[in-house]
């Protein structure tokens, strides 16, 4: 079996914790007149393995994405004239956000209203013309009715008539021509002011009065802070098992302010990258506590099932023999299920441990992973199973340990701090007990 990338990073994270125990505990056996043989038996730390199913989940990191987030650029050149909103503020459709310069734009409409004016003038003289030239054909041909008039005149107020026609419709498309062309201008006009192209927050400000902007310049970023999406990257292998509907958790801040939000896995893309074979997914997220921004990265747990009863045991517990290449774990197997469980450890006042007794390395296969426990076959539940000092047995010829007994939570909440929290709190325990040995 090969071991996951969590239980390895788990393994590393609670060994430190397992020198600072060690030391700790030695001071305290000494102290207690514990003979010097019983002493330099190792201190290691024991929880009791459960039985039942474990939850089934794939750790991703997701991207905060707001609603119909956009960027929002100029669509024409200009001079930035004034700016309407501030970061964070909220905005409705419709709304300005900043206004160019327009004078340039201004005259241009101007120009193209007095071309109108032009056109639509000439198409008047065009067409006063041809009104001319049909009464006078109608009189001619009154005249030549009677023989009074040639055809010869005739001829020449028709081709006359044709050429006047020509220059109404001339006229008429020249008109059209300058309406289309003064729309167009106010078009463009228009587009002095940039407006909000949906209801939301706007933020990543990139505009000041007096700037030079073009077509590639973002000036705003603009969401629905609301109501939010967390994207994730889905693996090829991870699509036989991932599903829409299933339950996403979300992790945001850290510590005593974590706060979990449970939403369900909403889309997934049908299509693969070509060079990656992965695609997204996307979890709707109501934002009501305000606490996910976009641009922020998460921890998302996609929970796709359940494995099938087992015995229990957290990940930590899984060890890696370096002689042997061997996995398994280590069974404090004199321990029966009446020991109790000590309390939270106090680095000022730690708890007892047991008598030295005997430890045993045994294989195990692992037939679920989840994220801080495992199912396994090869132990039976309720046995004591080492999470902490593993390494501190390996390659001991005594086979015993002294042990404290210790809580499932207390294991759950070391597996799951951060690197950096386990190491601060590492560094704290180590200055409290040297400074408790100091005369």
């Amino acid at each position: 079996m090969v071991l996951s990338e969590a239980k390895v990073i788990n393994n590393i994270l609670l060994l430190l914790a397992a020198v600072t125990m060690a030391s700790c505990y030695g001071s305290s056996a000494n102290n207690d007149g514990m003979s010097e043989a019983s002493a330099n038996i190792p201190a290691v730390e024991a929880v009791q393995a459960r039985y039942g199913s474990l939850p089934l989940s794939e750790r991703l990191s997701g991207t905060v994405i707001a609603q119909n987030q956009v960027d929002l650029y100029p669509e024409i050149s200009g001079k930035l004239a004034q700016v309407h909103v501030q970061n964070g503020e909220a905005v409705q459709k419709g709304a300005p956000i900043v206004s160019l310069e327009d004078n340039q734009y201004q005259e241009q409409v101007d120009q193209a209203m007095a071309t109108l004016r032009i056109n639509r003038a000439r198409l008047k003289q065009a067409q006063a013309q041809y009104q001319e030239l049909e009464a006078q054909y109608k009189r001619t041909k009154q005249l030549s009715d009677q023989n009074l008039s040639s055809a010869l005149e005739i001829e020449t107020i028709e081709a006359q008539m044709s050429s006047a026609e020509a220059d109404v419709e001339l006229a008429e498309a020249q008109l059209e021509q300058s309406q289309s062309n003064l729309q167009e201008q106010k078009e463009i006009l228009s587009r002095t002011v940039i407006r909000a192209p949906i209801t939301g927050t706007v933020g990543q400000r990139n505009a000041e009065v007096g700037m030079q902007v073009s077509s590639g310049s973002r000036l705003f970023t603009i969401g629905d802070l609301g109501n939010l999406r967390v994207e994730v990257v889905l693996t090829e292998g991870m699509l036989d098992d991932v599903e829409i509907g299933q339950t996403a958790r979300i992790y945001v801040g850290s510590g005593d302010n974590r706060e979990i939000i449970e939403a369900e896995l909403s889309r997934i893309s049908p299509f693969l990258n070509n060079v990656t074979r992965s695609t997204e997914g996307e979890i709707d997220v109501s934002n009501d506590s305000k606490k996910l921004r976009p641009g922020m990265f998460v921890p998302v747990d996609i929970l796709y099932g359940e494995s099938r009863q087992a015995t229990l045991i957290p990940t930590s517990a899984l060890f890696t023999d370096p002689d042997t290449g061997e996995d398994g774990v280590y069974v404090a197997t004199s321990l029966g299920t009446e020991i109790e469980p000590a309390e939270q450890v106090n680095a000022d006042s730690p708890p007892p441990l047991t008598e030295p007794t005997d430890v045993e390395f045994q294989e195990v296969d692992v037939i679920a992973e989840g994220r801080f426990e495992v199912g396994i076959e090869g132990i039976d539940p309720g046995s004591w199973i080492v999470t902490v000092g593993q390494d501190l047995l390996t390659g001991s010829t005594l086979g015993q340990a002294r042990v404290r007994t210790s809580s499932w939570e207390r294991i759950m909440t070391l597996q799951g701090l951060q690197r950096q929290d386990l190491l601060q709190r590492v560094l704290d325990e180590n200055q409290t007990t040297g400074s408790s040995s100091n005369p």
